[in-house]
């Protein structure tokens, strides 16, 4: 299973969107994956620090390799993003629930990255841990 292979394999997330309010959905994902062993990064020009990490502009400035892009913006503006991380050399993309856009997806996968759409990388982690009864 593709969402397993990616959550159990690569650690460095990029969250693209990344919410520094602590209300919003990105910013309870974050914060889950942290607790979980995962380096989440957060990419939001509009925000010095997210989740008690610095907060990148775009992918091009975080130092260092990311290996799953976390989609967190509308599925019209996905395109650029998956541009960015196959420009960085990302080894995934995961385009959270409600964010669709299947050109992307069909670029990303063209250049060799792994691509989850329409999921939510806490609830997938979550399911995935469960130990069966």
């Amino acid at each position: 299973m593709l969402e397993a292979t990616i959550l159990n394999k690569y650690r460095t997330v990029a969250m693209v969107g990344l919410s520094p309010d602590p209300s919003r959905p990105s910013h309870r994902v974050a914060k889950y994956l942290t607790n979980h062993g995962y380096k989440v990064i957060p990419v939001n020009p509009d925000a010095q620090e997210i989740v008690d990490t610095r907060s990148y502009a775009d992918m091009s400035s975080i130092p260092g390799p990311v290996e799953i892009v976390d989609i967190f913006r509308r599925s019209e503006e996905v395109m650029p993003i998956v541009d960015e991380a196959i420009k960085i050399g990302a080894k995934a993309v995961w385009m959270q629930e409600g964010v669709i856009n299947e050109e992307a997806a069909l670029r990303a996968r063209d250049a060799g990255l792994l691509v989850v759409m329409n999921k939510c990388m806490f609830k997938e982690h979550q399911r995935l841990s469960k130990k069966p009864d």
